[in-house]
């Protein structure tokens, strides 16, 4: 094995904290001479995102907290890891091609000499760092915070400038192949999108018949699985906060016991290429059950979906991906705190049934593109899986590269 030096990251890295802007003086629209802010929201689980962005106007006294493609953020306040959202500690890429100002409580790393800044990205995706910096992070556990100093002290084992770039190559190569296959699933789905509102919005025909949602599809809501009921190990069951980007983490699930999930909810065990749906908060969000995510419960909160004639299964998906499904959700939610709806709502949906010779002429047209997109998702939880196993064989010098 190679000689990796146990040093503290501030020898490496220094760190920019971002801007305390007035509130007062963002801009809710971007406008000439203005950049997107970006917030903690932003930087949160995952690659930075534009969602909800705010503007500001950009001048000269502004440069230093400029972000450009490839910079590398830190959340300096978040929740504790055992959250499992926004974790503070957190680091992402900046990789959009917009410049942006950097806001407050969050830090832009900055190596120093020959570092290699994609390592330190790498590094900080470590289950040890994580660890060891959460736990310098003061407040309580759903407001926890660190501090540019708490980054900087930090201790850890750093190999050569060569050995760090060999590593992150390697690493950085996985997410490039990630970040392919995203980037062609927005396209397949922006195509399949583009079909769906040419053969059932702007080509539908009067004749068709409104009809219940519930003649289409089959839909069935979760349990309600209580806190008392969970179990360290069994079955695992979904909920709104593992739906993600179109995904489910089944890795953050709970669980409740084999025999309760084989006994009394045996009626509510996902299949594969089942589609799920979140019933409040962030109203309509979804995610297709994968062959990897089973076993996997239905529970409260989320509604499965399925198609009575499975030959309409890409028809499904678009629907349930579309406006035309969001307004109707929107319009039929109740709720004056935070928006909901559930079976009853839905049993009052109607949908405008389309001709046979449509739906089939659709799927010819949808059903590659809805099988590429199921291929490439394979792909890329394969992908992340190896990248996320590298990531501490690596981290702690238990893997090697060749670096000749």
């Amino acid at each position: 094995m190679s000689d990796w030096n146990e040093t503290s990251i501030g020898n490496h890295i220094d760190l920019i904290s971002g801007y305390a802007f007035k509130s007062g003086n963002f801009l809710e629209n971007k406008v000439d001479g203005a950049l997107p802010v970006i917030k903690i929201k932003n930087v949160a689980n995952g690659d930075v995102n534009f969602n909800d962005v705010v503007y500001h106007k950009f001048d000269s006294s502004l440069e230093k907290f400029v972000l450009s493609k490839g910079d590398v953020l830190i959340a300096m306040t978040g929740n504790h890891p055992h959250a499992e959202t926004q974790v503070v500690g957190d680091v992402s890429k900046y990789k959009l091609s917009e410049k942006a100002l950097l806001n407050q409580r969050v830090g832009k790393l900055v190596p120093k000499g020959k570092t290699d800044l994609n390592f330190i990205y790498y590094l900080f995706k470590s289950e040890d760092v994580r660890f060891n910096l959460a736990n310098k992070s003061s407040g309580s556990a759903n407001q926890a915070n660190i501090s540019k100093g708490d980054i900087l002290s930090l201790v850890v084992k750093i190999p050569s400038p060569d050995e760090q770039t060999a590593i992150s190559d390697v690493l950085n190569s996985i997410d490039n192949k990630i970040d392919l296959l995203n980037l062609q699933n927005l396209t397949l789905e922006k195509m399949a999108q583009t079909l769906f509102r040419q053969w059932f919005v702007e080509e539908a025909k009067e004749e068709w018949e409104e009809v219940p949602l519930e003649s289409f599809f089959d839909f069935l809501e979760g349990p309600g699985i209580r806190n008392w009921q969970y179990t360290e190990t069994g079955t695992p069951f979904i909920n709104i906060r593992l739906i993600s980007n179109g995904d489910i983490n089944v890795s953050k699930a709970n669980y409740v016991s084999n025999e309760e999930a084989n006994g009394k909810y045996s009626h509510f065990h996902l299949k594969e290429d089942d589609m799920i749906v979140s019933t409040s908060g962030t109203l309509g969000k979804n995610a297709i059950v994968r062959k990897y995510h089973l076993p996997l419960l239905l529970n409260t909160s989320v509604i499965r979906f399925r198609p009575k004639d499975k030959k309409n299964y890409s028809f499904m998906y678009q629907y349930l991906n579309s406006k035309l499904f969001q307004e109707h959700l929107e319009s039929a939610a109740s709720g004056s705190v935070q928006a909901n709806f559930g079976p009853t709502h839905l049993k009052a949906m109607n949908i405008q049934k389309p001709s046979l010779e449509a739906l089939e002429g659709y799927a010819v047209q949808a059903d590659p593109l809805y099988f590429k997109l199921k291929s490439n998702q394979a792909q890329i939880r394969t992908l992340t899986v190896l990248r996320d196993t590298l990531i501490p064989s690596l981290m702690n010098n238990e893997v090697t590269i060749n670096t000749n």
